[in-house]
């Protein structure tokens, strides 16, 4: 009897993203597939280096030696603080190279023009410089250049891709939210007041894009600040303990998907 297939749509949360290396762990450990992924800034950065063949465990080692130092190439500013060509050069490393259509797993990085305000995918073409433009929050990282475009962070418009996912042919969503506003007074540089106030910002859109996921994981990540890269290991467990809640729901909606389109 054949499957759904399963989409896997990944929200931006700065460090809170680190909790879907969690969620995708406890997804492989309960062999539930991953057929697409579609993500926005660090859910982009995460579904890319998966997508590309980078295993969980690998990724685990990975996070849990990161260091903000990795991607500080700090500049006088003039579009951004941050060069960006420093990150760009780890995501080639851990992305091999590939372009996004060589990926194991087909995946959609999500990203806006900053020009025309509209939502650009990318589906092939090279992944260090599609993931390198979804992570560029605005005013932190200088906008990443593309063809004729001028591209920035996509959680700006899609903080949570469910419907690109969708569109890439997955017949259910699992949604990973870890975007939740909470009061943050550890507020004390530019880097906080940009990212607490795009926080803010889309913290009252996030709801409006979650309706056509079946299944919504919010890993327990509020109290962590989206800018603390100092507790990866507990942000990545808080990801374990969301996704093992949600495995019996998971089976649950393949198996009535399963029984809806047998005789079909």
């Amino acid at each position: 009897m054949s499957r759904p297939k399963i989409g896997l749509a990944l929200g931006s949360g700065g460090a809170r993203g680190f909790s879907h290396l969690g969620v995708i762990k406890i997804l492989e450990e309960n062999k539930i597939p991953i057929d697409y992924i579609a993500g926005s800034s660090m859910g982009a950065l995460v579904g890319a280096f998966y997508g590309a063949g980078q295993s969980i465990d690998q990724m685990y080692q990975l996070a849990l030696t990161f260091k903000r130092k990795y991607f500080m190439d700090i500049m006088v500013p003039k579009m951004g603080l941050i060069q960006g060509e420093r990150i760009k050069s780890y995501i080639k490393m851990f992305t091999y190279n590939k372009k996004l259509e060589d990926f194991k797993i087909p995946v959609s990085v999500v990203t806006t023009d900053i020009y025309s305000g509209e939502k650009i995918i990318f589906q092939k073409g090279d992944a260090a410089s599609a993931v390198r433009a979804s992570i560029s929050i605005p005013g932190i990282f200088v906008p990443e250049k593309v063809d004729d475009r001028l591209l920035v962070d996509g959680g700006v418009i899609d903080r949570i891709p469910v419907s690109v996912v969708k569109d890439m042919g997955a017949d259910l969503v699992i949604a990973v939210d870890c975007s939740k506003f909470e009061e943050n007074t550890d507020v004390h540089s530019i880097y906080d007041i940009i990212m607490q106030s795009i926080d803010i910002m889309q913290n009252e859109i996030t709801n409006y894009r979650m309706v056509d996921a079946d299944i919504v994981m919010r890993p327990e990540v509020y109290s962590y600040s989206s800018r603390n890269y100092t507790q990866i290991g507990e942000i990545i467990q808080k990801g374990e303990e969301e996704a093992k809640k949600h495995i019996q729901s998971i089976n649950k909606a393949i198996k009535d998907w399963k029984d809806l389109h047998e005789n079909k």
